[in-house]
């Protein structure tokens, strides 16, 4: 059987027992602040399991793209080096929301696996939950007594917490689980090793290939366990696995989901893929891997970034760039050519990838271009890192050394990792982590929230949005927690009936008041976590049981609804002007702009920006009827409705029309009734936000006209510094060309002086240990000055060291000079000196080179104290 062969007949025996097969979610979690990735099948049924949303059907199955990299489930460094470890993998799930429990999960489990694709039965071992007594939890004997029914007692091991106990995070859905192992290993080790020594022993070939989660807690902020209302089942199987078995293979490398990927890297570097262990057979399979993730979710909307999600997929992709660089001797981009591979392979089950294959081969590329013009270097940095540590007769390779190559070079840190420990080396991350701390303890600290559990008020099952058709509503607090955020306290709500819409599609979240019986609480922002809608608020109500009248401020909405509606039309005037080769990459609607990110791979000319604007404007004087429609997805894609990449669809969608023949959307967000309403559109700037990747500014309504009116405030202003001419252009023309003339006048009589000052301090040099010194403060205009005179002492001087300080402005500035003889014989380095004999001194900083170094500080009375400090450094250095 092919993978696609098996992936269909996993999705065909669970159709035939009655469950609705439906799309993977996107790999990129929105609207959950607990995940970056879908690292589970499970994720995108999360709210099902907390009771905040129906299931569209009670037994569901599909295949769903995940990506385990980061925080609890992380195996990146396992990736290419064994043989069943990925970043990106398809998980097959089947689902029951409060319908079969572990009855049917186990007897369809075993049935498909030795029915349908006939693995051998003595060849299977299954895991059950054996209990845990500080958790008073019991041995899960119900999957037990099911068990026995089809498998041998023997062949039934208790596996405890760690592997049959099943958590996504710290806290949520949770419950015991069952686990189907395989035993792949040939009949001369199976009859010298029984099997069930080797489950979950992590050996290569007996292997896990089927996880049955039974969800029937939920795990609670201070660790208790709290009974779900319904209990669920949650299934999990790598297909790569199971291809593996199915397949007779003994590394999920070989199956056909990765043999296309590996061969096309075998025909663009020339190299030949063995089979082995070696670090060139790795470089194929670490390829193979992480073009997988790194495709998938750019296809997905995550672009590569030095912050959150977008850092992961940075990672990943620079992991395999040195792969490929150095164990493949290939030293061009690689990884884009191959995406043309996966698109066509994944076309039937994952066609995202497929509809933007240009786009995301060319962010690939220019990613792998510009960490290609660094990692020569950083390697060469690498080798002289190894190079000290081993001469220091260490084993560890210094934090601050790895900082510097993620600093300078964007070396992650797991990449230093690799590289050392393929010198037997280790790297001391706790000294690299308090490197990293400055750094992150700003955005650390602005992000850091402490959340408490829900406080259930009202046992309601689902929330209702009614902000579509009123902004004020008579509602209850359902559910409450505290927040707390640099420790401040605050408070979030979830309301029975909300008018409130939720931050959501680029769309900001709304603001407005609850009024509880005359007392008037303020929402601050709406947000969603998941599908449950959420209040900000800094307090709670003193009557937090009784109704609430909660009002959305009408104003706010109605500007950002203007905003919202000018992005689509927007969208659809840069298709009809670039070409349909846009697509949204991104958005940003408030009440005081629009920001909006697109695919296009060119900067937007002036003249292409004339016309959008004016189509956009035609637009909006036509005050066309926004019309929304709510219609099967199907049913809309098909009469032509634009659907972003990256979001998830429910079956049922709603449809923003205006005009049909111009814009027709997939949108969740709140718009005006006709287009009249936005009054006018303006584009204030264009520019670009990444690789293919661009990024229009602008404004509407009473924002662009106060925006025009600035504009014409800051023109009349430069006609009136101008003296009021007739011709502004040739006015600024002609300012331009003569502040040139003066420049060039300036720094001509600069240089006449810098002579005059270097023939000066010529006069002044002093010999110590052998060494020509010239130490003085001198004045100068700006800091270059001084290092243009270092530069200028070296062509009348040969064994020198020159310190010059200067007071401009008020600031003390110093340039050390030290001719490459000192430097050598000496050892002497400028760039050291400033660091300790300067910037103390002045309090300040600087660096450089060895040979010339500045500083700039805030003590300008300490310029004595430097020459003093610098001259008594070069006579130790002659000691």
């Amino acid at each position: 059987m092919t993978s696609a062969e098996i992936r269909q007949g996993f999705l065909d025996f669970f159709a035939s027992k009655g469950h609705l097969i439906v799309p993977s979610a996107p790999i990129v979690v929105k609207n959950d602040p607990t995940l970056l990735f879908t690292n589970a099948g499970m994720n995108q049924f999360k709210d099902i399991f907390l009771g905040n949303q129906l299931p569209a059907d009670k037994r569901v199955a599909d295949t769903q793209k995940c990506l385990r990299v980061s925080g609890k489930h992380n195996d990146l460094e396992e990736v290419g080096v064994d043989t069943y470890h990925h970043t990106m993998f398809e998980m097959l799930g089947n689902w029951s929301f409060g319908d079969y429990f572990k009855k049917e999960a186990i007897e369809w489990s075993w049935s498909l696996l030795t029915d349908t694709f006939k693995i051998p039965k003595d060849r299977l071992y299954v895991t059950i939950f054996e209990g845990d007594v500080k958790e008073n939890i019991p041995r899960d004997d119900e999957a037990f007594s099911e068990w026995k029914n089809w498998i041998s007692e023997d062949r039934i091991l208790l596996g405890n917490k760690k592997d049959n106990f099943w958590e996504m995070g710290d806290t949520g859905p949770c419950g015991p689980c069952t686990e189907i192992h395989v035993d792949c290993r040939t009949d001369e080790e199976r009859t010298a090793t029984d099997g069930k020594a080797l489950v979950n022993a992590d050996h290569p070939q007996v292997i896990e290939i089927w996880n049955n989660v039974f969800i029937q807690f939920n795990r609670m902020k201070d660790g208790t366990l709290a009974p779900l209302p319904a209990r669920h089942v949650d299934t999990g199987m790598g297909l790569e696995r199971l291809v593996r078995v199915l397949q007779g293979k003994s590394s999920n490398y070989d199956t056909d989901l990765f043999t296309g990927t590996i061969a096309a890297t075998e025909n663009i570097t020339g190299k030949h893929y063995g089979y082995s262990d070696s670090r060139a057979d790795v470089a194929f399979r670490v390829i193979a891997d992480h073009i997988r993730a790194i495709a998938f979710t750019i296809a997905d909307g995550q672009l590569p970034s030095n912050t959150g999600a977008g850092y992961v997929i940075r990672r990943i992709l620079r992991r395999a760039v040195r792969y490929y660089y150095s164990y493949l001797e290939f030293k061009q981009p690689l990884l884009f050519r191959l995406i043309p591979v996966l698109a066509t392979q994944f076309e039937k089950v994952f066609p995202e990838l497929h509809k933007q294959e240009e786009f995301v081969a060319r962010v690939v590329k220019e990613e792998e271009d510009a960490f290609l013009r660094t990692l020569d270097k950083g390697l060469r940095k690498m080798d002289d890192i190894i190079g000290v540590t081993r001469s220091s007769a260490s084993a560890t390779i210094d934090g601050k050394a790895a900082f510097e190559l993620y600093d300078t070079y964007g070396f992650p840190v797991d990449l230093t990792r690799l590289i050392a420990r393929e010198n037997s080396l280790l790297v001391d991350e706790a000294a690299f982590e308090k490197e990293m701390q400055q750094q992150k303890e700003r955005s650390r600290a602005a992000t850091q929230v402490d959340t408490e559990d829900w406080v259930i008020l009202n046992d309601h099952a689902l929330m209702e949005f009614v902000g579509y058709d009123t902004l004020e509503i008579e509602t209850k607090i359902i559910k409450y927690r505290k927040v707390k955020t640099k420790g401040k306290e605050a408070y979030q709500l979830v309301l029975a009936a909300t008018p409130f819409y939720a931050e959501s599609g680029g769309q900001v979240g709304d603001t407005g008041c609850l009024y509880f019986e005359g007392e008037e609480v303020s929402v601050v922002d709406t947000k969603k976590e998941n599908d449950l809608v959420i209040h900000f608020v800094d307090k709670l109500p003193i009557n937090i049981t009784g109704l609430v009248t909660a009002r959305v401020d009408r104003e706010k909405r109605s500007r950002t609804e203007a905003h919202h509606s000018a992005t689509h039309l927007l969208h659809a005037a840069l298709r009809q002007v670039l070409g349909t080769h846009v697509a949204q990459k991104g958005s940003l609607v408030n009440e005081e702009h629009l920001r909006f990110d697109f695919s296009h791979f060119a900067k937007v000319s002036e003249e292409e920006i004339s016309k959008i604007e004016a189509l956009v404007n035609q637009k909006v004087r036509m005050n066309l009827p926004v019309q929304i429609k709510e219609m099967p997805k199907d049913e809309a894609i098909g009469m032509g409705a634009m659907a972003l990449f990256g979001e998830k669809y429910s079956d049922h969608v709603r449809v923003v029309v205006m005009d049909q023949r111009y814009s027709v959307e997939l949108c969740g967000g709140t718009h005006v009734n006709a287009t009249g309403e936005i009054g006018y559109f303006k584009i204030k700037h264009e520019s670009a936000v990444a690789a293919g990747v661009r990024r229009i500014e602008a404004v509407s309504g009473e924002s662009a006209e106060k925006w025009l009116a600035d504009q014409l405030l800051l023109l009349n202003s430069v006609r009136e510094s101008l003296k009021l001419p007739k011709d502004l252009l040739k006015a600024v023309d002609n300012t331009i060309t003569e502040n040139n003339t003066l420049r060039k006048q300036l720094e001509s009589l600069e240089n006449r002086a810098l002579v005059g000052i270097r023939n000066e301090l010529l006069k002044k040099d002093e010999i110590i240990n052998g060494i020509t010194f010239i130490g003085d403060i001198v004045e100068v205009s700006n800091a270059d000055a001084l290092k243009k005179l270092c530069f200028d002492l070296r062509n009348n001087l040969n064994d020198y060291v020159a310190v010059l300080a200067s007071n401009i402005g008020g600031k003390p500035f110093v340039a050390v000079g030290i001719s490459d003889t000192v430097v050598a014989a000496r050892q002497l380095d400028a760039g050291k000196l400033i660091k300790q004999h300067v910037a103390p001194l002045i309090k300040g900083g600087g660096g450089g080179q060895k040979n010339i170094a500045t500083a700039g500080g805030q003590d300008a009375s300490a310029l004595q104290d430097v020459i003093k400090s610098i001259k008594s450094a070069l006579e130790q250095a002659g000691s």
